[in-house]
């Protein structure tokens, strides 16, 4: 019904056909014939035109009042669009665990908000694995995570390079036999414990010690079981979690080893309760990275979070 209503309001601006037609640029009989096509569908004229200048009908009274709110709904919808351009409203979504939720993102967020105040943020901390469904869903538009997803599903962009790390309970007897292989944790904050000159502790060492591990489908807890296999023993595991915050304060009990990354203990409250070994093998290194579903558009609000995130 509304197919060609430029011409028909034009014609009505205008108040004339032969002027509307030039402002169109189109002939006059072709103009006509447009509007007659529209009367004719709605079966009844919109102009009369036994009047100059030519004068609406009561069907084309109300048929300009339409005309007009589309244009209204149309006009909203471009300076809305325009604004999400300009990040003047609009929304963003990011997941992440309790660990980069409570330590990592509110810095990233809150330099975001100071930056673009208009667009309103959803946080939402779930697991690993219900934050990647959650990302192939299409309800959130980035994760970060430490865990490595399929490639073929998730595009994403590294955001830091992390190390895990053996942390002991200080009343762990073991640790008397192992003082040359601690590390403090200022080296853990400034990174020189990754200098070859370090040592990594014999891991073989706790074989009979209680372990805290992470589940099987997290990042951490798949790497702690290799690193064990790799140093020819299975973990006495007397806690399987979901979260490496959980796993460090347990540890801080005094209750069992854990594998923790520096970037944890980056950000985590100091204790004295732990003390930390470097560990060997590759495993023990991985990438932290922002995460989005693979095709899918890049907003102008996610670029810029990973602007702010991502500094080059």
């Amino acid at each position: 019904m509304f197919q060609g209503m430029k011409y028909v309001y034009e014609v009505y601006k205008e108040k004339s056909f032969s002027k509307a037609a030039a402002s169109l640029f189109i002939s006059q009989p072709s103009l006509s014939a447009n509007v007659k096509r529209i009367e004719n569908r709605i079966g009844s004229p919109i102009f009369d035109r036994s009047t100059k200048p030519l004068q609406l009908t009561e069907v084309g009274e109300h048929y300009i009042q339409a005309i007009e709110k589309i244009m209204d709904i149309e006009n909203n919808l471009e300076n809305f669009i325009r604004d999400l351009g300009d990040l003047k409203t609009g929304t963003l979504n990011i997941g992440g665990s309790n660990f980069f939720s409570s330590w990592v993102l509110p810095s990233l967020i809150a330099d975001f908000s100071q930056k673009f105040p208009n667009i309103q943020i959803s946080l939402v901390e779930e697991s690993s694995a219900n934050l990647s469904l959650l990302l192939q869903a299409g309800k959130l538009d980035l994760m970060i995570d430490n865990c490595i997803l399929d490639e073929q599903i998730f595009d994403h962009y590294v955001y830091q390079k992390e190390h895990l790390l053996l942390a002991v309970p200080k009343s762990c007897s073991v640790n008397t036999r192992l003082q040359e292989y601690q590390i403090p944790i200022e080296t853990i904050h400034d990174g020189s414990f990754l200098s070859p000159e370090v040592l990594s502790v014999p891991l073989n060492s706790f074989a009979n010690e209680p372990f805290i591990i992470l589940r099987s489908d997290n990042d951490t807890g798949k790497r702690a079981l290799t690193i064990c296999q790799e140093n020819n023993f299975t973990p006495h595991t007397i806690f399987r979690l979901d979260q490496q915050m959980t796993a460090y304060n347990i540890a801080c009990s005094g209750m069992g080893i854990t594998f923790i990354g520096d970037l944890l203990l980056a950000s985590a409250p100091a204790t004295s309760e732990l003390i930390f070994y470097k560990l060997p093998g590759k495993n023990c290194n991985r990438n932290v990275s922002f995460y989005w579903k693979k095709g899918r558009y890049i907003s102008r609000a996610m670029e810029e979070f990973l602007k702010i995130a991502l500094p080059q």
